[in-house]
Formats: structure tokens, C-alpha cells, sequence
């Protein structure tokens, strides 16, 4: 099993959006310059997670996007499987016919490490895994790099 970028990316621009949230609306250019992840890519990543229910999009001036629901009610495991993301291990996807189509010797195996990298998943949820000291560490440090989004630059210039 290996998490391709799609998922990675979700996960880390729908981080962005909870760090943000009490901020206002993000840009995509916004997390695509602050966290290095293509426009474009983040185009199709969005559209898949506002079709989800994960996010929703703000129109005008100071428009963006915005969490559709409290951080706390987002898991990790939500986002990965929003955008098409599977977490499997088996060989078969699941279909238990990798074997000359049949179940093969190892199945089990590793059909249940996939469940338990999916519940591991399920159980971290945004607003969770904001308040690790590690992740808030790096939120910090972003800021300190001046790797701000440019409605706080804004913000900050008129304070």
C-alpha cells in the first residue's frame, strides 16, 4: 500500500483550510504558494472534496474556500477516501481472487492491516491533529518564514 500525492496533498491543503479557518475564506493560490502543491492539482483535488461535503467555496472579494464542517468532524480517513484514495494492501483490491482466482494464502493478512490502517486513519480528525505540538510547531514555523496567505498579509498591514 503506498498513499499516492492525491491523498497526501488533500490532507495537507485540508490542514491549511483548518489552520485558517478563523481567519476567512483561503485561495487556492493561497495554499498552493504556502504549501507548494500545484494550482492546478489542488483545482481537481477541491472539486472532489467540495463534491464530498468537506469544503465549501465563498465567491467575491475575499472569496476562497472554508471547511464545510467543524475540524473536529473531518477525519483524515474522510479526505483520502474524498478524493478516490483507497487504503488497501491486498493484491486484489479487496476482490479475494488474486490467486487463479481465488482467495490467495495471505489475504487475511493483509486485507486486516488494510482495516487498520483505515481505522487509525478514521480516528484523526483535523481539530485533533491541529492541537499536536509537532504539527503546531511547523504551523509556527511557516508563519515565521513569512509563508502567510495573503488575506493575513493584508490583515496584518492594516493593523
Amino acid at each position: 500500500m503506498r498513499l499516492s500525492t492525491k491523498g497526501r496533498y488533500a490532507v495537507t491543503a485540508m490542514m491549511d483550510l483548518a489552520v485558517h479557518q478563523d481567519t476567512g475564506p483561503v485561495t487556492l493560490a493561497d495554499i498552493s504558494r504556502c504549501q507548494g502543491i500545484s494550482l492546478s492539482y489542488l483545482e481537481q483535488l477541491f472539486a472532489k472534496l467540495r463534491r464530498q461535503g468537506l469544503v465549501k467555496g465563498v465567491r467575491g472579494p475575499g472569496g476562497g474556500y472554508r471547511l464545510a464542517k467543524p475540524a473536529g468532524e473531518i477525519s483524515v480517513a474522510d479526505i483520502i477516501l474524498a478524493v478516490d484514495e483507497k487504503v488497501d494492501t491486498t493484491l486484489c483490491e479487496g476482490r479475494e481472487n488474486c490467486q487463479g482466482g481465488e482467495r490467495c494464502l495471505t489475504h487475511e493478512l493483509w486485507n486486516n492491516l488494510s482495516r487498520q490502517i483505515h481505522d487509525y486513519l478514521a480516528q484523526i480528525n483535523l481539530e485533533e491533529f491541529l492541537s499536536r505540538p509537532s504539527v503546531r510547531e511547523v504551523i509556527e514555523r511557516q508563519g515565521e518564514n513569512g509563508q502567510t496567505h495573503e488575506h493575513e498579509v493584508k490583515r496584518f498591514t492594516l493593523a
